[in-house]
């Protein structure tokens, strides 16, 4: 009789199926978004996905053969790490993004870290983070047959209407694998053959739709709800990130847990933060708490008993820092150095930053006002709107700061304004408008202006800027006395309204017309 044990590290218990066979699972899921992505968006997609599936694969496999490791490339995770990566990158990305992405998840994220199940975070999730931090105009290009323009969730935080349809079906603006309709063909199919867990995916829609319901602005509206559930990659991190077996917890009540948490996260960067398209960054910080939670909710184990339960509570506590994994303490550690560093950056050099945006403030004004030698200010004008949006009809508009210039002898020479829109394609657009006493608008200069290479930023160019000069009128229209650039509406629309708005400041509240 064979008395030799077979000694293996845990989990003990089996699946009948095979990693190899998940991972084909999930490809043909995320199948129906591939197709409907690359029918609307064209060649390029198809390019996008086969560069970052194919470095993926290929990336593992060198890493492979050099360490002298299984062939773990053939199971088919890192296909599944290329498609994902691939699906949440815009069409119009650069080629070079995927190939840097990939390489970035398959041997940073993973391979780094011992391999398959062995990385703390999603590693497509990781490398779409890494090229958002490293490459922001690259991965913020978005458009339709190389037509650029802003992404639904853009628009929704702009406060502007959306198409849900469109957003649903996938022929929106916006990554590759936006299709809502395919994905959640593909995630419902995964639940069903319980390949994937309900806890993680309905609690993650749940406690997104829950926070934006009651912190969003706009109540529990049908609409609302729908259009911020249809963006941002909120079905694909819910169906296909968050469910990642690796980095997601292992008891129900954990996973149910932190679902919720992911979703309360990704609602409250999409109301609070700066990119509306945020909802990776939920998922990457809510796999940094999955240690946690298996060590403070663990399911009850067989054989239970409360007798059991009884004898161990007369125990010794362990200390905090023997209960809590020591890669928690060390996380919670570098964030709090992380952030004292910064505060300490930013204290020390906050007076260094107001002194530049004051000279380049001052800067504007002269250029605007080139007779002006002094300038007084209008700040109880400008106060007694209290920082709120200014007037109706141009947007997101903000008066700044408002002046009075004056040549050498005291005499009235113009009126100068900052406005600030928040309707730019990539932020804010901040100018400076020059107005004569007659009511001409002498120019405008921008003092922020941070749109897209090549493309916003060539609003910033003399052939744009310098067709405002000479107009005498309440209101300017885009298209008619202002020419747009092509392709570049949005912040074209944007420094339009943001003259309006200043414009009708200088004519109401200073001139008094």
């Amino acid at each position: 009789m064979n008395q030799r044990l077979n000694l293996s590290a845990g989990p003990h218990v089996r699946d009948i199926w095979s990693t190899s066979f998940i991972m084909k699972m999930v490809l043909l899921a995320l199948m129906p978004a591939t197709v409907i992505g690359i029918i609307t968006f064209g060649l390029h997609a198809l390019w996008v996905i086969l560069t970052s599936v194919i470095t993926a694969v290929l990336t593992e496999l060198v890493f492979d053969k050099l360490t002298g490791k299984p062939d773990s490339w053939k199971d088919g995770s890192a296909a599944v790490t290329g498609l994902m990566l691939a699906l949440t990158l815009s069409a119009e990305t650069p080629l070079y993004a995927p190939v840097i992405g990939s390489i970035f998840a398959i041997l940073v994220v993973k391979c780094a870290f011992g391999g398959l199940g062995k990385n703390f975070v999603n590693p497509a999730l990781a490398a779409r983070c890494f090229l958002l931090i490293s490459f922001p105009n690259a991965m913020t290009v978005y458009g339709i047959d190389g037509v650029a323009s802003a992404t639904p969730c853009a628009e929704l935080a702009a406060g502007r209407v959306v198409d849900i349809t469109s957003m649903f079906l996938g022929s929106a603006n916006g990554v590759i694998g936006g299709s809502i309709l395919g994905l959640m063909i593909g995630g419902l199919a995964l639940w069903a053959f319980d390949i994937i867990h309900g806890q993680i995916c309905f609690s993650v829609l749940g406690g997104f739709t829950l926070f934006m319901a009651l912190f969003g602005g706009q109540g529990f509206d049908p609409g609302f709800l729908a259009a911020h559930l249809c963006g941002g990659g909120v079905v694909l991190g819910a169906f296909f990130m968050a469910t990642d077996y690796v980095t997601s917890p292992m008891s129900r009540l954990g996973q149910t847990f932190y679902g919720v948490l992911i979703g309360v996260l990704g609602a409250l960067f999409r109301i609070k933060g700066q990119s509306a398209d945020s909802f990776s960054y939920s998922i990457i910080v809510a796999n940094l708490f999955v240690p946690l939670i298996d060590t403070y909710i663990v399911d009850k184990p067989y054989a239970f008993r409360r007798r059991a339960l009884k004898i161990r509570s007369g125990e010794a506590k362990k200390p905090l820092s023997q209960r809590i994994p020591k890669p928690v303490i060390a996380l919670s550690v570098i964030a709090l150095l992380s952030g004292l560093a910064l505060s300490g950056v930013f204290s020390m050099t906050k007076s260094t930053i107001d002194e530049q945006k004051n000279a380049a403030a001052a800067a504007a004004y002269k250029t605007v006002l080139p007779e002006a030698e002094s300038f007084e200010s209008f700040s109880d004008k400008v106060e007694f709107l209290g920082g709120e949006v200014y007037g109706t009809g141009y947007g997101r508009v903000y008066i700044k700061d408002a002046l009075v210039g004056k040549d050498a002898a005291g005499n009235v020479v113009g009126y100068a304004v900052s406005v600030t829109s928040a309707e730019g394609y990539d932020g804010n657009v901040t100018l400076s408008i020059g107005v004569s006493t007659d009511g001409v608008i002498n120019g405008i200069s921008f003092t922020e202006l941070h749109e897209t290479p090549g493309k916003g930023m060539l609003c910033g160019e003399p052939a744009f800027m310098d067709q405002f000069a000479g107009k005498q009128a309440d209101q300017l229209t885009l298209g008619e006395d202002v020419d747009g650039i092509t392709g570049v509406t949005i912040t074209s629309k944007a420094v339009v309204n943001a003259v309006n708005a200043g414009l009708d400041f200088i004519n109401t509240k200073i001139r008094g017309e």
